[in-house]
């Protein structure tokens, strides 16, 4: 059996829509972040040294690592499903360039810009306008610009495309779903209408609706 060590608001929801996907049986273990520092109970450490989230137990092995996970799930137990291939090189090239660019370019960005965005709220009341200020200005001259040329890219893609890769849903579209899901929830997505319409196409899969109904609405941390 496998098991899915899930830390709310965490990036394992896409671990559980491609369980979905794949018809596997599999078991979720629930943590709470700490309400005070929203970090991973000590207890996720037990599973995994880093106490960091997604993690799956399948018999002896611990796989940790969202690109990682889906790697191994698709390889296991995909038996050739979603992901291109090999034959193809392309196609499978394409493929593995979009399952390691999210966490890999995309991601780190979304990171700093959360923290930049959570300095002044969490500065002493005497220095939060000079925190104020770096976070702003962090984020108005290098992370917006930086994620707005970000977003123009893959709107690209998608607009050629639909979706990262073939068939639908892909490995790397599992993989790009939170980035773009996190995107999605804190800004509008008007001038990328292909991004909009491949956060809807997640949401209106019946195997993600089953996620949802299983762990609840996907909550992005700092929300």
């Amino acid at each position: 059996m496998i098991h899915v060590h899930h830390l709310e608001k965490s990036r394992s929801h896409r671990i559980l829509w491609l369980l979905e996907v794949l018809k596997l049986d599999y078991e979720v273990v629930v943590y709470q972040r700490d309400g005070k520092t929203q970090q991973a109970p000590t207890s996720l450490k037990k599973i995994h040294p880093l106490g960091k989230s997604p993690v799956i137990t399948d018999g002896d092995l611990t796989i940790a690592e969202s690109g990682a996970i889906i790697d191994y799930l698709i390889q296991r137990y995909g038996n050739g499903r979603l992901q291109p291939s090999p034959d193809d090189m392309s196609a499978w090239v394409d493929y593995r360039y979009w399952l390691h660019y999210a966490e890999g370019s995309l991601m780190p960005l979304l990171v700093m810009q959360l923290v930049f965005s959570q300095i002044p709220k969490q500065s002493p009341w005497l220095i939060k306008p000079l925190a104020k200020g770096i976070s702003d200005t962090v984020s108005k001259r290098f992370l917006k610009p930086q994620i707005n040329q970000h977003l123009a890219f893959i709107n690209e893609h998608l607009l050629a495309h639909g979706n990262f890769a073939t068939p639908w849903p892909s490995g790397a579209d599992i993989q790009m779903s939170f980035p773009l899901q996190a995107i999605a929830s804190i800004q509008s997505l008007d001038r990328y209408p292909a991004i909009a319409a491949f956060v809807s196409r997640i949401e209106q899969d019946e195997a993600w609706k089953r996620v949802v109904d299983r762990a609840g609405p996907l909550a992005m941390p700092g929300q």
